[in-house]
């Protein structure tokens, strides 16, 4: 029975020797040629870093003659970035002969950029196809047009520059300036490639994360007659806006109308009333002395006087016209 208990915990300190001390990762450190010690490899335990995800970069980069250290994996791993990434993108980048120490891999990696996709980018040259820029010529014809630019990871503007998205919406913009700076669609049409020098000379990539290599016009077909469209809706509202200031006019003059006759109607009533007070001004007068009575026969003879032309007159008048 002891001796069966002296088993089990000589086993149990084993495993947990072998947890503190992962003698398998260094024994093939050793054989890579890796000098570390087992306190370094203790110590990750203690740090809470898995040795493995150290080690084995490590043995990798020694491999490739790559000059890194333990501390600087460790304090990247810390740090939360991705160890073997970072040694990957070291490797790619000692093969293809392109400049890239630890420090600004580890700092690209961290910035949230993928670093060996950076290197691999630089290495072979990615094409970014833009969506379809649609562009309007001086003479109004509309253009929609679709390019591919190449483009090559800039290693020194990695940290901190724009992204793809960046070089899209600047080339969609150069697209459609030197279109809207064309007299004739058909120049454009004609020498398409005029559209790919005059966006590369305007220095798109600065500031970006990438060196622009080419913008090559995918495709470019014709749209609407924008400018006939715009005349078109221009005539419409001109033609609308002067039916409402005829409209106007129109209530403006029924209204003035409607005034006058309203004018004529009351100068009208103001005359009957005034005629009705005739008759007894007259006998008022009479009655005072201030009229005399042949003074009223002669008023009456004048009013007869009167008619009698105005009814020759009206006569005359029908005859005239045929009536």
């Amino acid at each position: 029975m002891e001796l069966g208990i002296l088993v089990f915990l000589a086993i149990v300190g084993i495993m947990i020797f072998l947890h503190f001390v992962p003698l398998g990762l260094w024994i093939s450190a050793l054989a890579a040629g890796v000098h570390v010690s087992i306190i370094t490899l203790v110590g990750m335990r203690m740090r809470r870093v898995p040795p493995g995800k150290i080690i084995l970069p490590l043995i990798k980069a020694n491999k490739a003659g790559l000059d890194v250290s333990v501390n600087q994996l460790e304090a990247h791993y810390l740090a939360g970035g991705n160890v073997d990434k970072v040694v990957d993108a070291l490797i790619a980048s000692h093969r293809a002969e392109i400049p890239l120490p630890f420090e600004r891999s580890a700092a690209i990696d961290l910035a949230g950029r993928d670093v060996l996709e950076a290197v691999q980018m630089s290495v072979n040259p990615k094409v970014i196809e833009t969506p379809i820029v649609s562009a309007v010529a001086k003479n109004g014809i509309e253009l929609k047009i679709k390019a591919r630019v190449t483009v090559r990871a800039n290693i020194d503007r990695l940290v901190g520059g724009a992204g793809e998205p960046t070089i899209i919406a600047r080339v969609g913009e150069g697209i459609v300036t030197t279109v809207g700076s064309s007299e004739m669609h058909t120049d454009v049409l004609a020498n398409p490639d005029d559209i790919s020098k005059t966006v590369l000379g305007k220095g798109l990539d600065a500031g970006t994360a990438f060196e622009i290599l080419s913008i090559d016009i995918a495709d470019v077909d014709v749209g609407r007659n924008i400018g006939a469209e715009l005349q078109t809706d221009q005539a419409e509202a001109d033609k609308r806006i002067a039916q409402a200031k005829a409209e106007e006019r129109r209530a403006m003059a029924v209204a003035k109308e409607q005034e006058m006759k309203a004018y004529t109607q009351e100068m009208e009533a103001k005359v009957v009333e005034a005629q009705a007070e005739v008759p007894h001004a007259m006998a008022a007068a009479l009655r005072e002395g201030k009229l005399g009575v042949m003074d009223y026969y002669n008023l009456n003879n004048i009013q007869a006087d009167t008619d009698m032309r105005n009814s020759i007159t009206g006569r005359d008048a029908n005859f005239k016209n045929g009536k």
